[in-house]
């Protein structure tokens, strides 16, 4: 993990808000810290990790260290990938702040097998929460529902539909359109959806290092696909900054949602933007 490009001022910019609703903040490639008007906040999928060169390089800043976090009440993962399940990144905050690592099984099982998370940030294992699809958890002001995505790359994969009085996200992990999204789209009203977005590149094989085609997010059509199924209000796509090779231009799904009912609103942040419900 490299160190913070920044400082400290991003976990001190949410350990300082005051939401009159729930602010959100992008921590680049899949990551959210979330809070919402009574204090409560959610950390989801938050990665400093810089891959693994030349195989995977990192297109961002790294935005926060996580030593510097002491304010959270739980971090989320969506699935067992490394930049969304990581030790040097997600550790210091539990062990900072007693939150709970809320995972499915596989991911967990990522997190167990590096002993680093118990020994070296002194991680207590009641901390890691095992969920899986159709379970509902309350922590704080959010009812957080564990569901059904598509991501054939990851072993399980889940999503997090958060619902709040000020209104409801869903952060879907990598996941690509997934048959689960119509029903989604019928149970809640989603105010704001998260959703992976990348381009194809070549990315080297691990075992031989050769380039090898790649396609690991959401393109153009396919975003815009699950934007509609799920009848979002606002679409937030993510991760197309991160990878090199697979970074994109967010500005074009202007074009391939226009047409659509849903979303209403095309929303694109950058690493260290707030937003707000």
């Amino acid at each position: 993990m490299a160190d913070s490009d920044w400082g400290d001022w991003l976990p001190r910019a949410v350990a300082d808000a005051d939401p009159d609703t729930v602010a959100l903040w992008y921590l680049g490639c899949n990551g959210f810290a979330i809070k919402g008007s009574e204090g409560t906040v959610l950390w989801i999928d938050p990665y400093v990790g810089t891959g693994d060169p030349p195989r995977t390089v990192r297109m961002i800043p790294v935005p926060f260290d996580p030593a510097d976090v002491d304010v959270a009440d739980a971090v989320l993962a969506t699935h067992e990938h490394t930049d969304h399940v990581h030790g040097p990144s997600q550790a210091p905050i539990l062990a900072n702040t007693d939150a709970d690592f809320v995972a499915p099984g596989d991911s967990l099982a990522v997190a167990r097998e590096d002993q680093e998370w118990t020994a070296h940030w002194d991680v207590d294992g009641e901390a890691f929460l095992e969920v899986t699809e159709g379970d509902e958890l309350r922590i704080g002001e959010f009812t957080v529902h564990v569901v059904a995505t598509h991501d054939s790359d990851a072993t399980h994969p889940v999503g997090y539909v958060i619902e709040h009085d000020a209104g409801t996200v869903f952060h879907a992990g990598d996941s690509k359109p997934s048959a689960s999204f119509p029903a989604l789209a019928d149970e809640f009203d989603i105010d704001l959806g998260i959703l992976a977005f990348g381009s194809v590149g070549n990315i080297a094989d691990k075992e031989t290092g050769e380039p090898v085609r790649t396609k690991w997010y959401s393109d153009e059509n396919e975003i815009a696909k699950a934007a509609s199924d799920l009848e979002l209000d606002r679409l937030v796509p993510t991760h197309w900054d991160m990878w090199k090779g697979l970074t994109a231009d967010p500005t074009a799904l202007h074009d391939h949602v226009r047409s659509f009912e849903h979303p209403n609103r095309l929303e694109i942040v950058e690493i260290g933007d707030r937003i707000g419900l």
